[in-house]
């Protein structure tokens, strides 16, 4: 039932006209990658405590949840192309993947929760459920009720890296959605060592390129400072940019792109 759920996800990614550019039919995103969560991971109830008590776990979403199906949706190469040579605001190929990519993804979500439920299953997607909201808590800073980065992580989709998004097999450009369901579902194994094992800062003390790669200064060996990458992103670049791409949300993604980790995990010394 796994594999069938993940072709279904396959299916209306690459056949669904939200995915594809207005102007020339590219698409936003690459084939999908697939995983499964079971509602069961002491993962959900740790998430209490490092994101926060806010957060919710699966069975505060729906009653009964089994398992979490999460995916990742790479953002294509000419995309991340189009992002390299930029150093203060993301290309416009990036803006407008940004904005109606994730109306795209929010349309995946609505069709996965849909699917399941035509084969008898309940189903929600947490980020488009009654409740979630964003929020800013003092320990953590920017948050919201449902991580859809630490459900991939649970679904050993990817580990965090120094910018605290998740490098997957296929890179840390991306974006990532998820729906719970009461279907039980094998779950899919983590294997990296660690949480943080796909960065290179983390996992050989190399590499730091995203550092130099934000305008906001938001980033530093420390990590990442949520709140000036917050007034950036939503506020600096739509400003500038906003009208000129004609979208609303345009994203940033310099610090994904032009780093070893933008398509793939990298290699390293080790």
């Amino acid at each position: 039932m796994a594999e069938t759920i993940r072709d279904a996800i396959r299916q209306f990614v690459r056949e669904s006209p939200a995915n594809r550019f207005p102007d020339g039919g590219a698409p936003y995103f690459d084939e999908p990658l697939v995983g499964v969560a079971t509602a069961g991971d002491p993962l959900f109830s740790e998430y209490k405590r490092i994101i926060g008590p806010f957060h919710r776990m699966p069975g505060e979403i729906l009653g009964g949840t089994a398992s979490i199906v999460c995916w990742v949706l790479p953002i294509t190469r000419a995309t991340r192309e189009s992002n390299r040579p930029e150093t203060q605001w993301p290309s416009r190929e990036w803006a407008l993947t940004r904005h109606h990519g994730e109306i795209f993804n929010n349309a995946l979500r609505r069709h996965v929760v849909a699917w399941l439920e035509a084969r008898g299953h309940r189903a929600v997607a947490p980020q488009l459920a009654e409740g979630w909201r964003q929020l800013e808590d003092p320990a953590v800073g920017v948050a919201s009720t449902w991580s859809e980065r630490h459900a991939a992580y649970a679904a050993g989709l990817g580990t965090f890296s120094l910018n605290d998004a998740l490098i997957t097999p296929r890179g840390i450009a991306h974006r990532l959605g998820s729906v719970i369901t009461d279907l039980l579902l094998s779950p899919t194994p983590r294997t990296a060592p660690d949480h943080r094992h796909n960065c290179l800062w983390y996992r050989e003390g190399s590499c730091g390129a995203c550092i130099g790669r934000c305008p906001a200064g938001a980033l530093s060996r420390q990590g990442h400072d949520k709140g000036r990458c917050r007034d950036y992103v939503y506020g600096a670049v739509p400003d500038a940019m906003g009208e000129r791409y004609g979208v609303a949300n345009t994203g940033c993604g310099l610090c994904q792109t032009r780093v070893p980790c933008e398509g793939a995990v990298p290699r390293g010394s080790s």
